[in-house]
């Protein structure tokens, strides 16, 4: 039985994140179909990820265990073949028995994307978060800087995930700009509910002035989530790469 390894992109937009649902279209339960299909098995498919609803992937990876024997660099062409527009298996390798794309997993990255303009845009608007507000970029990374290494991170957890420690090692926060475009790359061990989104919230507040970037601090080490922003929308989050 072979254990097949796939970085797949996808546009998040039409669906209800990546977890199967029985009565919603999200992208494992595409990926089943369009697997079903070539391999002719019901496989096990691991995501590294489980992303939310709108929220999209430009490296998400997965594995299944699979007795159907079909060269690696066909397998891409079959399965994007049969897959939706907006889900493309960029890669396929056969791995390690024991290769489990979530646990063997070493760090994560994310990418939020932020258009910081008078107006919005109707080419990006399910591909970035539009932010009308002038924002002081050097405070937002002073803050961010604070976030970086091993913190509890319960202040930025949004309710509903189900995680018995909040500690997380962020390892790069950065903030870049591309035109109107402001990038937050984030790389971490791991990622609590919405954390990506909620930091993100807090450094827009940090950029409008509505909150000091030495706050920061204060906000981790009190683990209350009512000190710390809102939760941004998803269709300006990313997936982007994960790390073994």
């Amino acid at each position: 039985m072979n254990n097949i390894k796939l970085i797949i992109e996808y546009d998040g937009t039409n669906y209800h994140g990546w977890q199967y649902q029985t009565n919603a279209n999200t992208i494992q339960g595409e990926m089943l179909k369009a697997i079903k299909k070539i391999t002719g098995e019901n496989v096990n498919l691991i995501g590294a990820g489980r992303t939310d609803a709108g929220v999209h992937a430009k490296g998400q990876v997965a594995n299944f265990k699979c007795n159907v024997r079909i060269p690696e660099k066909r397998l891409p062409y079959a399965l994007n073949s049969v897959l939706p527009d907006d889900i493309v298996v960029k890669s396929a390798e056969i791995v390690d028995e024991d290769f489990h794309a979530r646990k063997s997993a070493l760090s994560k990255e994310y990418r939020y994307y932020i258009l910081n303009s008078e107006q919005p845009s109707a080419l990006l608007r399910n591909y970035v978060y539009h932010f009308r507000y002038r924002l002081n970029l050097d405070h937002m990374k002073r803050g961010a800087e604070l976030l970086v290494g091993t913190h509890d991170f319960s202040a930025f957890k949004a309710a509903g995930g189900s995680v018995t420690s909040s500690v997380r090692t962020i390892k790069r926060l950065e903030l870049n700009t591309i035109d109107e475009i402001i990038e937050l790359v984030v790389e971490a061990d791991g990622f609590l509910y919405n954390m990506v989104r909620i930091i993100t919230g807090t450094l827009l507040l940090v950029g409008t002035g509505r909150m000091v970037w030495s706050d920061i601090s204060q906000i981790i080490k009190s683990k209350d989530r009512n000190r710390a922003g809102p939760t941004v929308p998803p269709q300006g989050l990313y997936l982007y790469k994960v790390f073994y």
